[in-house]
């Protein structure tokens, strides 16, 4: 596989380089090196994206016709390898790159036209309603029912472990509108109002001491049936056409970032005796193994670039690049834990806080080791747990 970038590609590389050395502001760079979670505090997302949305570069995965910004597969894949580099702050996933797919290939012209601008501008800042107490990692179970009443549905149920709904104003909703037969087959897809009377979020503080997740409950809600994504009970269609761009690639990147940081870590870190733990050949030798993981993820997302230049969906690599991508990352995680020893156990939340001028006690990377650490174990649960990647594989690739 020929990966060199070609005249074009580095005039375009060229180009985002020096976009992102002028639009970023120290403060964003702040925030983006400061996260610990995959999903940036929405203050600096949002920030971020009106500065993209003036740009044109909001939405590079988005067709030209909805706003996108036309690039080729190597030009998106450039975007997101140099904004790994600079530290740029990550954008919320569940508009731009989830519901907003699935608005455009399931939606009405109505839907399209209302909901489109409004993800591309920030207006819309959406939330997941998938996961359900007691249904774990078998979506299919999901109990929150909607009964029809005429132009709308009333719902009465509970989400949980979802992302930013505090901060939400729309949610993209799976419920149950049929109860007899496939369970699937009786499942909805909704696109909802969190101002919606009825609907009440409580918070769910992490081991890392962050408000990230909550349970959202719904008590006789009415919602119109306009919002409505596709027809009745066939919303699991959309739901795994979702799940394809939730569990998709674009990790290869940053995990190479954190690779290279990891191994300047090593170079400056000594223990008691006053070596380095780069000359610890237990140590090297771990990172020479997760260095070789993120390079085969790299791979991986090239061949699935391939496929969407061809037209395809991701399909099951998806699931593979999921599993891959969270593990690896957990991997790095407990390295990053290792490499900083005593100093990584400090808990410092204020210190960890954007434009924060509380000194670290020890190397600055304390601050966020275990907290990411921490956060990051779902990673191997949400959008759908390790385990089920890896029976979608064995089905989907491998035949059994």
């Amino acid at each position: 596989m020929n990966l060199d970038l070609s005249p074009q590609e580095r005039v375009f590389r060229n180009e985002v380089r020096e976009f992102l050395d002028t639009a970023l502001t120290p403060e964003l760079r702040d925030a983006g090196r400061r996260t610990t979670s995959v999903f940036m505090d929405k203050r600096y997302s949002l920030a971020w994206q009106k500065i993209l949305h003036a740009k044109g570069w909001v939405a590079p995965s988005w067709p030209k016709e909805y706003g996108g910004t036309g690039w080729s597969d190597m030009e998106r894949y450039i975007w997101s390898a140099e904004c790994a580099r600079a530290g740029a702050p990550s954008l919320a996933p569940m508009g731009l790159r989830m519901v907003g797919p699935c608005i455009m290939r399931y939606g009405t012209p109505e839907q399209k036209a209302h909901y489109l601008p409004r993800l591309l501008s920030g207006e819309d800042y959406w939330c997941q309603g998938y996961s359900e107490p007691g249904s774990g990692s078998d979506l299919a179970s999901l109990q929150l029912k909607a009964v029809s009443d005429g132009d709308h549905y009333v719902l009465n149920g509970s989400k949980i472990w979802t992302t930013h709904a505090h901060w939400a104003n729309r949610m993209f909703c799976l419920v149950r509108t049929r109860t007899d037969g496939k369970p699937q087959a009786g499942i909805t897809f909704l696109l909802l109002d969190m101002q919606t009377p009825g609907i009440t979020v409580k918070p769910i503080i992490t081991l890392a001491g962050e408000h990230e997740v909550n349970q959202v409950f719904f008590d006789d809600v009415r919602m119109p049936k306009s919002g409505r994504l596709g027809e009745e009970n066939d919303g699991w269609t959309v739901a795994k056409y979702l799940l394809e761009f939730e569990r998709g690639g674009g990790s290869g990147a940053g995990l190479k970032i954190s690779i290279g940081r990891l191994r300047e870590l090593a170079h400056a870190v000594t223990g008691d005796d006053g070596e380095r733990l780069i000359d610890d050949a237990d140590f090297r030798s771990k990172l020479a193994n997760a260095a070789i993981a993120v390079e085969a993820i790299e791979m991986t997302e090239h061949r699935v670039m391939s496929a969407l230049s061809a037209g395809r969906n991701p399909g099951p690599a998806s699931s593979m690049l999921k599993m891959q991508g969270t593990e690896a990352m957990q991997k790095l995680d407990e390295l990053a834990v290792e490499a900083l020893a005593h100093y990584a156990a400090v808990d410092q939340p204020e210190a960890r806080k954007p434009g924060s001028n509380a000194a670290p006690v020890g190397p600055v990377e304390g601050l966020l080791a275990v907290a990411r650490y921490l956060n990051n174990r779902a990673g191997s649960i949400y959008g759908g747990s390790n385990e089920i990647q890896r029976d979608i594989m064995a089905r989907l690739v491998l035949g059994l």
